[in-house]
């Protein structure tokens, strides 16, 4: 079997090394943007190239007779790849455009919830009128969420919350910031979304679907901001921790049966609008005293997160695609084995918003226990080099978080160069941080 990955970053290198350990041998290929030495390793032959590219890639699937693709980013589903490939008879994991609207056009899967009024809906609305956008904001008189309509890398959002740093210190800033979005086009769209600011904890529910059935995969944690302690501004991820029972320590089993029960009716509500979603769904959750509630959903696996619940996949990959493909994902089980998993994310100092480029890494004394996944990163003759971005995913896997973590942490300290990190990250502290915080939540809303 001849499988074509679509991606270059650490997302990608996990799923490809995932098909890989395949017990069908499978013969992998890859269409990448950056020539990634995890994937590169992996793959029987490859092309560079825009990864949106259509024709490059319906040309090089034809080439290689290719009988499966799987996309990794979101950028090829906004582009119609998964389209293109499927009219020449090509099997896609991975939504169709129309149905990829979920995550890039949030007003599109707004107005999709509110039309079947499914659970977890929070207030949000879309302005494209930078007059309406601060009257609303003015009258909603609470601290609000801004963001704009289309793909961002995860770097778009502002919160209002004067503790934060690098984020806005008061409504007025907002108003500001969303008349840039509406003036600028950022992303594409004339419009910004302002959503109310939700206090809670954030988690991460993935899960595999045939646009009927929908099998969930444990719950995971991202860390959003750039520094220690959740400070900073946002970036696409500095790592992300999931538990040996595939819940969070913050979290209930009721907490996560309600976060599955959204992503159902999402997928339901899509049915009835005659799109059938296909592939992975990503639904980023608050867990509020109220219970979880929605602040976004995304089309494809989550990056850090992939790397949370790929290498705890028992289930071989390969089936589990087929069955996506074939709408038969009810007959298949899919098992994750019961262990912690730590990733955190080596970047270029000064990332997200003055990175240094160009600066080359060395890894010496990598733990045997620890895994490495590359996203950012350019090899060269001379060595590897880090671009702009987020660099190498370093992931820890242990029957214990405190186990997890050290792996992770190894790892990233196996890594020389002018790299950053975070060292909190799946950290006994941090975690019982957040356990804490619910607590006192919950407690809240008992009285």
């Amino acid at each position: 079997m001849k499988i074509l990955l679509i991606g270059n970053g650490a997302r990608e290198h996990v799923i490809f090394e995932t098909l890989a350990r395949s017990k069908y041998k499978p013969r992998l290929y890859a269409v990448v943007g950056a020539r990634n030495p995890g994937i590169l390793e992996l793959s029987e032959d490859f092309t560079v190239g825009k990864v949106t590219d259509a024709d490059l890639i319906l040309s090089f699937s034809k080439k290689k007779n290719i009988d499966l693709v799987v996309i990794g980013p979101e950028a090829p589903l906004e582009a119609g790849v998964t389209d293109a490939l499927e009219d020449i008879g090509i099997p896609c994991v991975g939504p169709s455009k129309s149905a990829a609207r979920l995550e890039t056009d949030k007003s599109f899967v707004k107005n999709l919830m509110e039309k079947y009024k499914t659970s977890g809906r929070i207030v949000s609305k879309v302005f494209d009128d930078a007059d309406e956008l601060c009257s609303f904001i003015d009258s909603f008189g609470k601290p609000v969420v801004i963001k704009p309509l289309g793909l961002t890398g995860g770097k778009g959002v502002k919160i209002v919350d004067p503790k934060l740093d690098g984020q806005l210190k008061s409504n007025e800033e907002a108003k500001k910031y969303g008349k840039e979005i509406i003036e600028k086009g950022i992303s594409g769209f004339n419009k910004a979304l302002v959503e109310e600011r939700l206090e809670g904890e954030e988690f991460t529910l993935q899960a595999f679907t045939d646009g009927s059935v929908v099998k969930p995969m444990p719950l995971v944690q991202d860390h959003k901001f750039a520094y220690e302690g959740d400070n900073g501004p946002f970036t696409g991820g500095m790592g992300s921790y999931s538990d040996s029972n595939h819940l969070l320590p913050f979290m209930t089993a009721e907490d996560r049966d309600a976060a599955i029960k959204v992503i159902e009716e999402v997928v339901a509500a899509m049915r009835k609008e005659g799109i059938t979603y296909k592939g992975i769904i990503y639904g980023g959750f608050m867990l509020t005293k109220e219970g979880p509630k929605i602040l976004e959903f995304n089309a494809r696996f989550g990056d850090p997160e992939a790397m949370n619940v790929l290498p705890l996949l028992e289930t071989d990959f390969v089936d589990v695609c087929q069955a996506i493909v074939n709408k038969k994902l009810s007959d298949i089980d899919i098992i994750f084995s019961n262990m912690a998993t730590v990733c955190k994310y080596a970047v270029p100092k000064g990332y997200p918003e003055n990175p240094v480029t160009n600066q080359k890494i060395a890894i010496k004394n990598l733990p045997k226990d620890a895994r490495l996944y590359y996203a950012s990163v350019d090899k060269r003759q001379d060595g590897l080099y880090m671009t702009r971005s987020r660099a190498i995913a370093c992931v820890g896997v242990g029957k214990t978080l405190e186990e997890a973590e050290k792996i992770a942490q190894a790892a990233l300290t196996s890594i020389d160069g002018p790299i950053h990190y975070r060292s909190d990250i799946g950290t006994r502290a941090l975690i019982q941080k957040r356990v804490e915080h619910m607590k006192e939540l919950r407690n809240e809303a008992k009285n």
